[in-house]
């Protein structure tokens, strides 16, 4: 339990203020609640840290490829600690001369690390056919930071909204302490009347959807997160043009 378990000692609180037990069942339903919503928050962070941690390395091993060393030289000076084991697999395929690419894409199937698809398409490419690695990492970290950049400017501006919808959600509580500092006494009716218990029901169920519909509206304005399956063809296609590049006479 994390800080969820701040909606226990809340909702025995309010319980023992209201005298009754709704309030303490109410604050276990909350506590699972918000525990999913925090678990979902944590996994887009973690996303989030792993997309951007891909682009650095796409970044990297291009960069020391233009100094000159090896590709598998290069993937081993960088450090990617947001894989995980699957970025230590990755590592030691580097180290032992094992199959990279392959385990590159087993990395990918992480969330947000959709782009290293892609970085296995060119290194087969490049090892095959001696294309230019470093360009098409570069390609690659171009194209995975503009669509990073896309997805902050529309949280950016779609962090108005999102306030706007907490505060009316919080509406509800500001017009019980409104009415209990004026004598209305408004947990007593709602606790133990069953006008009260009709009114918690149905402002309950209104309540869910509203956060519901707002969530909904807000998922659909973000751009859909690039699949696997997206992240093959571009690299595929991204592939065909290492290709020519190596027919052309591009060299490591």
């Amino acid at each position: 339990m994390g800080r969820e378990a701040w909606c226990l000692p809340a909702g025995i609180g309010l319980g023992v203020l209201g005298k009754s037990v709704l309030p303490a069942v109410a604050s276990v339903v909350a506590a699972f609640l918000i525990r999913r919503w925090l678990t979902a928050r944590d996994m887009e962070r973690a996303r989030d840290r792993r997309a951007a941690e891909v682009i650095s390395l796409c970044a990297t091993v291009a960069g020391e490829l233009r100094t000159g060393r090896q590709p598998a030289q290069a993937l081993l000076a960088v450090r990617a600690p947001c894989l995980g084991a699957a970025g230590s697999v990755v590592l030691a395929a580097a180290r032992y001369g094992g199959d990279v690419p392959q385990a590159l894409r087993d990395a990918a199937r992480l969330p947000g690390a959709d782009g290293l698809t892609g970085v296995a398409a060119c290194w087969q490419v490049a090892v095959e056919g001696g294309a230019g690695l470093a360009a098409g990492l570069e390609r690659i970290a171009d194209g995975l930071r503009s669509q990073r950049v896309q997805r902050d400017e529309l949280r950016a501006q779609l962090a108005g909204p999102r306030a706007t919808a907490l505060m009316l959600a919080l509406l509800p509580v500001c017009g019980l302490l409104m009415g209990s500092a004026l004598g209305a006494d408004p947990l007593r009716v709602l606790l133990h009347t069953p006008v009260g218990w009709g009114c918690l029901v149905i402002g309950g169920l209104l309540e869910w959807v509203g956060v519901a519909w707002t969530a909904r509206i807000v998922a659909d304005a973000m751009p859909p997160i690039p699949r696997a399956a997206e992240v093959r063809i571009n690299a595929g296609t991204g592939s065909d043009r290492l290709r020519g590049e190596a027919k052309a006479g591009w060299r490591l």
